[in-house]
């Protein structure tokens, strides 16, 4: 399962907080700084549960100010 979450930080935070993420944890595929309404996007790729438990750790970053979370489904659309 892959997990898209997307973070906002506290202003001029960003590098601080991607050096953070990167020490959190190995499920994380992909750590981007993005432009829009958040700041960092972090793709992750393991179990839900392992999952939830990384993003509980990120939520722990004092820097962090809010994320959203959006995890990946499989929808049979009959084609």
């Amino acid at each position: 399962m892959r997990a898209l979450c997307l973070v906002n930080t506290k202003p001029n935070t960003v590098d601080i907080v991607i050096k953070h993420i990167r020490k959190k944890n190995k499920l994380i595929k992909e750590i981007l700084s993005v432009a829009g309404r958040s700041d960092i996007a972090v793709i992750y790729q393991g179990t839900i549960d392992d999952i939830n438990n990384a993003v509980i750790e990120l939520k722990k970053i004092k820097e962090i100010v809010t994320t959203e979370t959006m995890m990946e489904v499989e929808v049979n659309l009959g084609w």
